[in-house]
């Protein structure tokens, strides 16, 4: 994670894409790293934010053209964590993709959020909202004054209005 931290802004779309796709990285502390180094705040809470989502995009794409036997075989995601995934759809619909942020259950639905058909678009801009509302919240936990927590919650209220 050194290594993508010292990338800047560039390490910081790796980890974030990376992250949300099957590979074992973990894009929260490349940003929490970029942050104590001095980032500027919005561009890397852009960058991870875009980067995050379009990760997820990768899995929505793996599901709407392979689906359940991807995931299970390829993806060695066990019949369970599909299984839950799957009963969040049924029971929630499309809006289970504001839980994308979740660690464990959240690469899953969006894999079964292709292999279900849900819109693009909507995908995209829950999954966009949902992403960015975690760094949004790291982001101010961390480093920022109470205050400008306003600015992703204006950001996400302005893109919902594109579902």
């Amino acid at each position: 994670m050194d290594a993508l931290s010292e990338l800047g802004l560039v390490g910081m779309f790796v980890a974030a894409f990376g992250a949300a796709t099957i590979l074992p990285l973990g894009s929260e502390v490349v940003f929490v790293g970029l942050l104590t180094a001095g980032s500027e705040v919005i561009s890397l809470w852009l960058v991870a934010s875009i980067g995050n989502t379009l990760g997820s995009a990768v899995n929505y794409y793996l599901g709407l053209n392979y689906g359940e036997p991807l995931a299970k075989r390829m993806l060695r995601m066990s019949d369970n964590t599909y299984a839950k995934a799957e009963s969040m759809f049924q029971r929630w619909g499309k809006w289970t993709l504001l839980l994308a942020w979740v660690p464990v259950i959240g690469d899953p639905l969006t894999l079964v959020a292709g292999a279900l058909k849900v819109q693009l678009r909507f995908f995209l801009v829950a999954v966009l909202i949902s992403k960015s509302s975690r760094y949004g919240l790291i982001a101010w936990r961390f480093f920022l004054p109470l205050g400008t927590i306003f600015f992703p919650i204006i950001i996400l209220i302005r893109a919902s209005r594109l579902i």
